[in-house]
């Protein structure tokens, strides 16, 4: 429509009105008619009928009759034919071509079937084509020798295709395909190389959607590629000339699992290019098919024009001098779709061609691409196009069409907010509204495939998102903040209104199709149909999260946009209220409120799990796989149940937060987050993200707000302490048993789809699509903060005077890092656009609550718990840590947890070691999570206030420290038992220790001794493997002489892993200091053997600066990373040990300095504390502190060597007296046999028996398995029996 503004000139015979306003700016060069009476009385409708049909001015007489559709033909044959363009008139020179017949029509352009090298399927007519091979070739049924020809392929998948030319003597095999023989050339954009037996750097990688043009010149012997009309340059130059009996065909090679879509012309090309013919002529009736719509958009423009209100127009209405085209619009525009229709009739796939170019070039046109939009007048063309039996198939092409653009259409800056594809899924919907449209779509046999495509949305590349983000700006970056800063905003903020959009036409599309009710019998119920085409999209992308994924899974776009919607619908609600009543299980309220933010009572239909669906069906369980279960653990009459239970009956009643409380949970609070006052550190909070200012966007919708707005975030932030004294079971911890499982109501629910089956959905969705774009998303913030931090220290660098040489290293060096940091810029805005929107961190929140009750819920059923399928734990973890570590953050750490999810913190640790969660990778899941949240002090805290965990933690560490959890088990123990003593770096640490676990670990070894005695053999092995493996690497490159990043990292994570080690040992030797001194001397023993050894590998380094640097990361100095790191808990140990010996006043212990003396190295053990005392312990500890500690341990290493000189004198003394017997040990030749196994009567003394008896149940001499170990003690025989192991 035209807006008020207007320019009108004088009345006279054939009066144009030149309009201003939206209609002019978006075509501006289209002149809009309107006829009026002249001067002399001449009837208008004429003039407008020339108008309409392009005619001269007066070139048609006075009407004799009324307009209808027979004079509308008339006109048409016999006057507009005169002035139209012929299609014989355009027809270009196509000369240069051969088209094989191969039993089909002379002009069929496809892929020559007897070329096919491999498995290639087409999987939709007329060329969607999917390698089911390895590697898979095949060339087309036409050649060309001369001319210029392209062709054009649009990516289903981006991973490797050879896209080229090649001659028919290029052999295509398992492994070689276009490009990899002469006379065949071809782009590959995942490998970003061109291929002419050998491989070049060429073009940009290519994305899914991308539009590649194949051009061929063989006028002058080139071949170019275009990436979305974009030219990459020329390619390859000087090919061989041909001659009409042989030339160059179109030709690909896909790997497995890639999809691509040819067009050799039998369709319009997306983006043509000038002077380049496509290897299929465009079917004689376009041409004028084009001139008859191009008379449909006149005859629209008049409508247009005609509901201007204007004072002249309306003057003239009143004097009745003019007359409203509106009376003839339906018999001329009825007259032009006949003729339209009659001329497609006459050629065979003329209407295919039609629809996707001009017809939809003009429906857009009248639709108008940027709103407001024309419905009104679109609707009157449709109406009339459905009047003919014809239509049908122009508008499944037409369907056909706005699906492929949805996948090609990308984010164009200067369009927003109407870009990307929003105005082809605005018509579309529009369009739908028709139910006979609906429904032919619905019957179409590619009715799901249509369905992807509309829910596809193109990913940039690097160079789009350059030209989408133009400016780019971060705090450090010595940029204008103010103008670059700004623009960037500026940009972010239109990118954001325009995904927006999109993702409301995704929500629209999606609500026809669920309220829409096929026409079948017997009846189906609303949302049917969507519930359909979700389990078909989970069927087919079975394996979609493997690395290499299967053929033919569905684009990531799909899966995440589809996720998009469902999240939307549950915590947002539903647009349209009519679709409530059918898909909701609540009662009507008030107002909408989202299914993940009603609070109250929750439930859930057990029958999800219970069912082997056929997209279920390779879903793991946590028990394992649904086979294995239904036969070891089957379940009788229970998938007709609802399990229920009251939201937060997990938590603790004083500190409980639901959305029936008065403080709210995160989501569903009023709670602005500044930035500046979320943490003091706010320079680090943008070096882990993007370090780009993201624009407004839109919050939630009011009626969510208003369901939840009492409370507030800033409200009771102070910790309170648990006050629940309750026991719990070993797993499924749950204070309250406000958990039930009752029959479901009816049967009808069971039918509808069930906001519950969309939870469902949404979390394997989450899994197999969304969840790989997080990891991304990490990516991209790790490597842009870490660039930051090696810019810097570049930078630091050549503001030092060096050499001219090693300057120009570090500018190159510099140059690069800020490229880096430039393109991390970007995606990471990128990142935070599509998935870090506002609504969609509150959404995910909730979600996050939503499942961890559920699975507390069920994890008190144990024959339903195991059924859970794993996608959900996994899913659980993934979402709450891409919240808690999302830029710009969600909220405040200190509150992240303890508002609304701290059953998270239950759920972790009370399942870490649950013997039904079956995968070990899950139960590490569970550990790493712990381990990464108690870093941080806010996050410690909560793990401190929750019963479960002060509860259940401690022992369940202890016990999980096995081969496969030692890491994050060592993590934790570290973490939470780290302090300010000897071995505190003295640079700091990054998180504090927590009092109360240390407490509660000292009590769990106490009380527990079993328990303990396993833990301390565990990592006794543990750190003597880790020294071990770190000596053996650190002498490897001390051969070499030489630094390699892969064996340089290696030695650094073990380095790392041992200091760890040795520090929960120390922790080990203060608070349970008996275990060493007390009893037998076992522990004592190996915990010496340890250190010697320990010393004796860090001390015999040959070159100590190699030393130092093969544990130097890039980027750290010395200060930080040293000898120092392990050496310091060894001092440590001993010291604990010598303090606890004075303490103890009573009772006998163990001789701490004996056990050291008796070492078979005496001279090893004195040179290891030697260096002990010589180290330059002030670079690496705390104040002074150090200078007292290593008195003591001077005094400890004097008081040693005088015990090793005595010895030695009394060797010497008794040396020729004492020879050895039969009765001393031959294991350590040392103590006397005192020890005999059973069933074998081996002996040895006690106590290498009892070491060997910890990780081996086996005599050492025979290989028996031992049951009793009889300790021989002079005439007496005290019988000890040992478990087997």
């Amino acid at each position: 429509m035209a807006e008020e503004g207007k320019r009108v000139g004088g009345i006279s015979s054939g009066l144009a009105v030149l309009l201003n306003g939206e209609d002019r700016k978006e075509n501006s060069s289209k002149t809009r008619l309107v006829s009026s009476f002249d001067d002399f009385g001449n009837q208008p409708v004429e003039r407008a009928l020339e108008y309409i049909f392009g005619l001269p001015n007066r070139s048609l007489g006075q009407l004799t009759g009324p307009v209808d559709a027979q004079l509308v033909r008339s006109i048409l044959k016999n006057e507009f034919s005169k002035f139209c363009v012929k299609s014989g008139d355009l027809v270009d020179n196509r000369d240069g071509i051969h088209i094989s017949k191969d039993g089909c029509e002379s002009q069929l352009v496809g892929l020559e079937e007897l070329s096919i090298c491999g498995d290639i399927r087409i999987i939709k007519p007329p060329l969607l084509v999917e390698s089911l091979a390895m590697f898979s070739s095949a060339r087309s049924n036409a050649y060309v020798w001369k001319g210029k020809w392209m062709y054009e392929v649009l990516l289903e998948t981006s991973g490797v295709q050879q896209l080229g030319w090649a001659t028919r003597s290029c052999p295509f095999t398992d492994h070689k395909g276009v490009g990899d023989a002469d006379d065949s050339y071809a782009f590959d954009g995942k490998r970003v190389s061109k291929w002419n037996k050998d491989a070049e750097p060429y073009g940009q990688p290519w994305v899914v959607g991308d539009v590649i043009g194949c051009c061929i010149d063989l006028d002058h012997d080139e071949i170019l590629f275009y990436r979305n009309g974009i030219s990459l340059g020329v390619a390859f130059c000087g090919l061989r000339k041909m001659g009409p009996d042989s030339g160059y065909y179109p030709a690909i090679s896909l790997s497995q699992g890639e999809r691509c879509e040819l067009n050799f012309g039998a369709r319009p090309f997306k983006y043509p290019i000038q002077g380049f013919l496509p290897l299929k002529a465009p079917p004689p009736a376009n041409l004028l098919a084009m001139q008859l719509l191009q008379c449909l958009s006149r005859l629209s423009d008049t409508i247009g024009v005609e509901r201007v209100e204007s004072s002249l127009v309306g003057k003239l209405r009143r004097l009745k001098r003019f007359v409203s085209l509106d009376e003839v619009f339906y018999p001329v525009c009825h007259g032009i779709c006949e003729e339209f229709f009659s001329v497609l009739e006459g050629y065979s796939g003329s209407i295919e061609y039609v629809a996707w170019g001009p017809l939809l070039s003009f429906l857009m046109e009248v639709f108008r691409v940027q709103a407001p939009h024309d419905y009104s007048v679109l609707d009157r063309f449709i109406d009339v196009f459905l009047e003919f039996q014809e239509s049908c198939l122009m508008f499944e092409h037409i369907i056909n069409a706005l699906s492929s653009c949805c996948k090609t259409a990308s984010l164009v800056l200067t369009e927003c907010p109407y870009s990307g594809s929003y105005s082809y899924l605005a018509i579309l919907c529009h369009i739908l509204r028709r139910k006979e449209l609906m429904v032919l779509w619905w019957k179409l046999a590619d009715f799901e495939l249509l369905f992807e495509g509309f829910l596809s949305q193109k990913s940039p590349n690097k160079q789009d998102l350059q030209c989408m983000m133009p400016s780019v700006w971060w705090p450090s970056s010595g940029e204008d903040m103010y103008n670059d800063g700004r623009s960037m905003m500026l940009t972010t903020t239109a990118l954001s209104e325009a995904i927006n959009k999109i993702e409301e036409k995704h929500r629209d599309l999606c609500l026809l199709v669920m309220q829409f009710v096929p026409p079948t019998a017997p009846a189906q119920l609303p949302g049917s149909v969507f519930r359909t085409f979700l389990q078909n999209i989970l069927l087919k992308n079975r394996g979609a999260d493997r690395s290499v994924p299967p053929p033919g899974v569905s684009s990531n776009s799909v899966l995440v946009s589809l996720y998009t919607v469902i999240l939307h619908f549950l915590s947002e609600g539903f647009a349209m209220r009519d679709i409530c009543g059918w898909l909701k299980r609540c009662e009507p309220r008030g107002h909408d409120v989202g299914f993940l933010h009603r609070g109250g009572e929750q439930s859930f239909p057990v029958d999800l799990f219970l069912k082997n669906d056929p997209h279920r069906t390779d879903i793991s369980r946590l028990g394992g796989s649904f086979s294995h279960l239904s036969k070891s653990h089957p379940v009788y009459d229970q998938e007709s149940e609802v399990i229920r239970w009251e939201e937060g009956c997990m938590d603790d009643e004083e500190t409980r937060v639901t959305h029936k409380t008065t403080q709210k949970p995160c989501c569903c609070s009023s709670y602005d987050i500044e930035l500046s006052k979320i943490s003091k550190h706010q320079i680090r909070y943008s070096a882990k993200g993007s370090r780009v200012h993201c624009g407004p966007i839109p919050d939630r919708s009011a009626h969510v707000t208003a369901e939840c707005s009492e409370g507030s975030l800033n409200d009771e932030i102070a910790d309170k302490p648990s006050t629940s004294e309750q026991s719990a079971p070993d797993f499924g911890y749950c204070p309250k048993r406000d958990i039930r499982i009752v029959q479901r109501e009816s049967d009808m629910s069971s039918a509808t789809l069930r906001e519950e089956e969309l939870l469902d959905t949404l979390l394997l969705l989450y899994h197999i699509g969304v969840a790989p774009n997080f990891k991304q998303a990490s990516y991209y913030m790790s490597h842009q903060a870490q660039s930051i931090s090696l810019l810097e220290e570049t930078d630091k660098q050549i503001k030092e005077r060096v050499c001219s040489e090693k300057l120009k290293r570090l500018k190159e060096a510099r140059n690069d890092y800020r490229e880096d940091i430039i393109d991390c810029v970007r995606h990471c805005a990128w990142y935070r656009l599509s998935l870090f929107s506002r609504w969609k961190q509150r959404a995910m929140y909730a979600t996050c609550i939503w499942i961890v009750h559920l699975l507390l819920a069920l994890s008190r059923v144990d024959s339903l718990f195991i059924y859970i399928p794993e996608f959900y734990l996994e899913t659980l973890v993934d979402c709450f840590h891409v919240l808690r570590k999302s830029d710009p953050p969600f909220v405040p750490p200190a509150i992240f947890i303890k508002q609304g999810l701290s059953s998270f913190v239950t759920f972790v640790v009370s399942h870490f070691n649950d013997p039904r969660i079956l995968s070990a990778d899950l139960r590490d899941l569970l550990l790493q999570s712990i381990s990464v949240l108690v870093q941080y002090k806010e996050y410690l805290a909560a793990f401190e206030s929750n019963e479960a965990a002060t509860q259940r933690m401690p022992k369940a560490l202890l016990s999980a420290f096995d081969n496969r959890s030692w890491i994050p088990v060592t993590n934790i123990l570290l973490r939470l038992c780290k302090g300010s003593r000897f071995s505190s770096s003295k640079h700091g640490e990054s998180s504090s220790s927590s009092i109360v676990f240390q407490n509660l670990l000292r009590e769990a070894c106490i009380n527990d001794e079993e328990l303990f005695s396993a833990f301390l053999n565990r990592l006794f092995n543990t750190l003597s493997w880790t020294m071990t493996e770190f000596s053996v690497s650190i002498r490897e490159m001390q051969e070499k002489y030489q630094v390699l990043e892969f064996q340089q990292r290696k030695c650094c994570v073990i380095f790392d892993l041992s200091c760890n080690l040795a520090k929960v040992l120390e922790f080990c030797t203060r608070e349970i200091p008996q275990a060493f001194l007390s009893g037998a001397d076992t522990n004592l023993r190996r915990l010496t053997e340890l250190i010697v050894f320990i010393l004796n590998h860090i001390t015999s380094a040959v070159d100590a600066e190699f030393f130092d640097m093969s544990l130097r990361r890039h980027g750290q100095s010395l200060e930080k990373v040293n000898r120092g790191m392990i050496l310091a808990p060894l001092v440590e140990i001993l010291l604990n040990l010598l303090d606890a010996s004075v303490e103890t006043e009573c009772g006998e212990q163990n001789d701490v300095v004996g056990v050291f003396a008796s070492m078979d190295c005496p001279d090893t053990v004195h040179c290891g504390f030697q260096y002990l005392l010589e180290y330059n312990w002030a670079g690496s500890s705390r104040g002074d502190a150090y200078s007292g500690k290593l008195r003591q341990l001077e005094s400890f290493l004097n008081l040693l060597i005088s015990r090793i000189e005595l010895q030695q004198i009394e060797r010497m003394k008794y040396g020729e007296e004492t020879e050895a017997d039969d009765n001393t040990c031959c294991i350590c030749y040392t103590s006397e046999s005192d020890a005999q196994f059973v069933p074998c009567s081996h002996k040895s003394c006690y106590g290498c028996i009892t070491r060997h008896l910890l990780n081996c149940p086996r005599c050492f001499f025979c290989n028996a398995t031992v049951f009793e170990v009889i300790k021989i003690c002079g005439r007496q025989n005290e019988v000890r029996s040992e478990n087997r192991r």
